[in-house]
């Protein structure tokens, strides 16, 4: 099909609402623009086929930078998607913003600096080894030198490298726990943290305006020295920087460790085995580096889905293992299983990431203490979306939380450096992040790893359980009832669906969830704050005060403080996957608690009614 007849087959189809206007006009300049000419002929393919549906899938809009970088659904063509024309334009776009901002590589006394140089990583994904080589051919291309990990390795050891080397910049190609089908970019700056303001922003721009993609030819790159592999290296210098975030104590303790088919057996297995933990099986089924994800439910390989652990807890049943714990394919993840009692054939259970948080952060605490590495300066850093245990843990000991933070670790990245790494002591975020110590700037699967079998083994040494432990932190804190619900919305139909959602929990929020009063109001896209005055009314709520300046950085997201003490949700669109998600929290005081399992019950029952409510909202737009 030449030219003018696909383009007069896009007004038709936008005529006749086959085709939304905005897919129409990206569709128009990679078909006419001479920077898309070598994709040029796959879109008319497509349109002479018809696949109207896949064409506005993947150009409706242009794949935007979300938490951590570019992610997405991997198509041959568009510009909502992840392929050979985004990566690039991404790599293109960061070395000509490094290069012009001049950014200022973190002091590695360890190495000598190479003011223009990139790190670059890759895990097990389909795509991403051809899309990390692509991202190297751009730097050299650039001017940069590169640091390249040749094989499938962790987005922390690409965090360390980073520092480690002395980068400018890195590139890890990862979609996370995202769905086979998906990859990305995540784009990191020289103190080894993702991009924050405003970098995110001046790459944006930049990538927006590239026309010309330059490469170098990889393998010739590496022969010239513009390219050096230094996996190897890096595992021993990681390897030694992880173990020193550890603590003495027992280490008598059979693991039954999940890669989900990542990366993580060359770097989570190796922290556990130099921590002393001797008694490592990897869970075989999940074992393969594998981007397809088999064997695991939905082939979504998300260390936060219970449902990962089913197929585990079966078999550390059968070998009476003590603890079982998974990564996501790029190891930045960490997940964790345990039996409720003593009797390792009994019942186990899986643990939330507010959980996990508690209890790293208690035990982080708990062990500095023990060695006077605690001061009135030691801080905390987590999310405004995760448990507020963690600030009660914090206040316990004497030390500071600093809890004020959108979701995304760049921001608890960025926080420690502005606080004081010297006196940073464990950043924690619910969705299974968690980082200790100063040799990387975000979260590290293999440090959470080591760190839960050294809590583990030290409360199996006192004859309790992780479980008991946990148990024992709601006595002291309070019982904190936590739940997270998403809602996908697919497509450009889902994102105005989206958009619509937030603009109505702005303008006229519910008077109540889960029949308990909605209080307040707290929009931090606008950074304003409400107070509701009088009883609620069936009506959404009219009669607020006037709105008082919220104290928090800015950010896509509602909040609505209910009522009752400690009882609140979190409303926020995904910045890496096309759904709304919602974070729910309530909470018993310890001075109110006389049954754990009475609370957990109730606490549980107004989790329901509150999701209820909030998912005929969704429903409702």
């Amino acid at each position: 099909m030449d030219v003018p007849s696909a383009l007069s087959q896009l007004d038709a189809a936008v005529a006749g609402k086959t085709l939304t206007p905005s897919a129409a006009a990206n569709i128009r300049q990679w078909l006419t623009q001479p920077r898309y000419a070598e994709y040029a002929p796959q879109v008319a393919e497509h349109i002479a086929a018809g696949k109207w549906k896949e064409l506005d899938d993947v150009f409706w809009t242009v794949i935007p930078f979300g938490t951590g970088g570019r992610r997405g659904r991997m198509y041959p063509i568009g510009c909502n998607a992840i392929n050979d024309r985004t990566i690039g334009e991404s790599a293109q776009g960061l070395a000509e913003y490094v290069k012009t901002e001049g950014a200022r590589p973190h002091h590695s006394p360890l190495t000598t600096h190479h003011s223009l140089s990139c790190a670059i990583a890759y895990d097990t994904r389909h795509n991403s080894r051809r899309f990390a080589e692509l991202c190297a051919e751009v730097m050299v291309a650039n001017g940069f030198r590169v640091y390249f990990l040749g094989s499938y390795r962790s987005t922390p050891q690409l965090s360390f490298l980073v520092r480690h080397k002395g980068c400018a910049c890195g590139i890890m190609v990862t979609a996370s726990h995202n769905p086979p089908s998906d990859n990305a970019v995540k784009v990191y700056w020289s103190t080894g943290g993702q991009v924050v303001p405003p970098h995110d922003a001046g790459i944006v721009e930049r990538v927006m305006q590239v026309h010309q993609i330059k490469r170098a030819d990889f393998e010739e790159a590496v022969k010239a020295g513009q390219i050096e592999l230094c996996h190897h290296e890096i595992d021993v210098d990681f390897g030694y920087k992880v173990i020193e975030q550890g603590f003495p104590g027992p280490r008598k303790l059979k693991i039954i460790y999940s890669p989900l088919h990542g990366v993580g057996e060359f770097a989570a297995v190796p922290a556990l085995e130099n921590d002393g933990f001797a008694d490592i099986e990897i869970f075989a089924p999940h074992g393969v580096a594998d981007g397809d994800f088999p064997n695991v439910p939905g082939h979504v390989a998300n260390p936060e889905n219970p449902a990962v652990f089913d197929a585990i807890i079966e078999r550390a049943k059968e070998v009476q293992a003590d603890l079982i714990l998974a990564t996501d394919p790029d190891c930045d993840r960490m997940g964790c299983a345990a039996p409720k009692t003593k009797n390792p054939a009994g019942d186990w259970g899986p643990f939330t990431g507010n959980q996990l948080s508690a209890l790293l952060a208690d035990f982080v605490c708990e062990q500095r203490k023990k060695t006077g590495r605690l001061t009135k300066e030691s801080f905390l850093v987590t999310t405004l979306v995760t448990t507020p245990m963690i600030r009660r843990i914090g206040d316990s000991y004497g030390i500071r939380t600093l809890d004020q933070l959108h979701v995304g670790f760049k921001w608890i990245a960025q926080q420690v450096d502005v606080a004081g790494p010297e006196n940073f002591v464990f950043g924690t975020e619910e969705s299974h992040g968690f980082m200790i110590g100063q040799y990387v700037r975000d979260k590290d699967g293999a440090a959470a790893c080591m760190l839960m079998a050294e809590l583990a083994a030290a409360v199996k040494a006192t004859g309790k359980t992780l479980f008991d432990r946990l148990e024992s932190l709601y006595w002291q804190h309070g019982y904190h009832g936590e739940r997270q619900v998403s809602i996908f919305m697919t497509g450009s139909a889902g994102m105005a669906r989206m958009q619509s959602l937030m603009q109505k929990l702005r303008t006229s929020p519910p008077n109540s969830l889960g029949g308990i009063p909605v209080r307040q109001v707290r929009d931090y896209l606008s950074s304003t704050q409400w107070q509701v005055e009088g009883p609620p009314t069936v009506e959404p709520i009219g009669r607020l005060t006037p709105p008082a300046r919220l104290n928090a950085p800015r950010g896509d997201m509602v909040i609505l403080d209910l009522a009752e003490e400690g009882h609140y949700v979190a409303i926020r669109p995904s910045g890496t996957e096309p759904k709304v998600k919602f974070y729910l929290f309530t909470f018993v005081p310890a001075e109110q608690l006389h049954l754990l399992a009475a609370a957990r019950q109730e606490m549980n029952g107004r989790l329901d009614a509150i999701e209820a409510d909030l998912r005929k909202l969704a429903e409702a737009v």
